[in-house]
């Protein structure tokens, strides 16, 4: 190898170095933000089956303005 060959492979490797350590930390970003959103993911799954569960074993009773409403549809005016 010449010296010409040797400088052309250092300035090479010097471009390819810079040039890594401009995409790494993209690369480490994005594959962190894939690991976010894998455990958000799984934590949303697993809220809606609990929700799912939840819902099924609920109890049917009336609310309190329900009772309110029955009540003051029952009553019949009198006129005196």
């Amino acid at each position: 190898m010449t010296g010409n060959q040797i400088q052309g492979l250092i300035g090479m490797l010097a471009t390819l170095g810079i040039l890594l350590l401009l995409v790494l930390p993209s690369a480490i970003g994005a594959v962190r933000e894939r690991r976010i959103d894998r455990q958000l993911r799984k934590a949303q799954e697993g809220r809606a089956e609990k929700e799912a569960q939840k819902s099924s074993s609920r109890s049917t009773v009336p609310s309190t303005a329900t009772w309110y409403a029955d009540g003051r549809r029952s009553k019949k005016f009198v006129s005196s």
